[in-house]
């Protein structure tokens, strides 16, 4: 053999079956499994060189062994992988979506009695959104959360939010008696802008006269958060 020859690894079918992530889920269950070998099982096969657990490595190492980044790969950026294709990626991208949305659903009835929990209820929601996006929550009078609605969508930079209608979708609400704003940076940097300070004092100053006061506004970006309430500018 040339020493410049690539030594074909044997393919997943060819392992002891003791060692195949199938076999492995089937008998020990998922929480045995590494997440390369998990991601494995979703894209089935590899390519030439690799196995599929050995490709799936390689992209989590160049997520630098993050599911979170992972999660935030486009399409485009997966499949310049050899052994990935559209479908690969894309079944890739579903079972972090997933991941996501169970994530929100165990905080789902965790009421926000403070930034810390409206933090973790959000980031799910957030974490993945590359330009900025403001939500209202509405909170009932036990701070439970009743509905979550997207009230503005903006550029990397910032998102215009209408007072009037965040207002206007507490009182249609029924059972809302109090509401928090909250909408990311993914810049990463969570100090408020002169402009998040004004759209606060403003938002929490017309909410007063509805009698549907302003818990909190939250800027959310991956892995912290700034909240205006607990800085005393509420």
């Amino acid at each position: 053999m040339k020493p410049h020859e690539d030594i074909r690894k044997p393919r997943i079918c060819e392992w002891d079956e003791n060692d195949r992530p199938r076999e492995r889920f089937s008998r020990c269950g998922g929480g045995n499994l590494t997440s390369a070998e998990l991601l494995a099982i979703l894209i089935g096969s590899g390519n030439a060189r690799e196995t599929a657990v050995d490709l799936m490595q390689r992209i989590l190492n160049d997520c630098e062994g993050s599911l979170n980044r992972l999660g935030k790969r486009s399409i485009a950026q997966l499949t310049r992988y050899d052994g990935i294709g559209e479908a690969k990626a894309i079944t890739i991208l579903a079972a972090c979506e997933l991941g996501k949305r169970r994530m929100e659903e165990t905080v789902r009835h965790v009421r926000l009695t403070d930034a810390q929990a409206t933090y973790e209820y959000m980031h799910a929601k957030m974490m993945d959104h590359h330009h900025e996006k403001a939500y209202v929550l509405m909170l009932n009078a036990n701070l439970a959360v009743i509905d979550c609605i997207c009230i503005s969508e903006g550029g990397i930079c910032g998102t215009a939010v209408d007072i009037r209608r965040v207002l206007h979708e507490a009182l249609l609400c029924d059972g809302c008696t109090g509401i928090i704003l909250c909408h990311n940076h993914p810049s990463g940097n969570t100090r408020p802008s002169r402009q998040d300070e004004m759209l606060t004092a403003e938002l929490a100053q017309a909410a007063k006269t509805v009698h549907i006061p302003l818990h909190d506004h939250l800027i959310v970006t991956d892995g912290a958060y700034y909240s205006f309430a607990e800085n005393g500018k509420i």
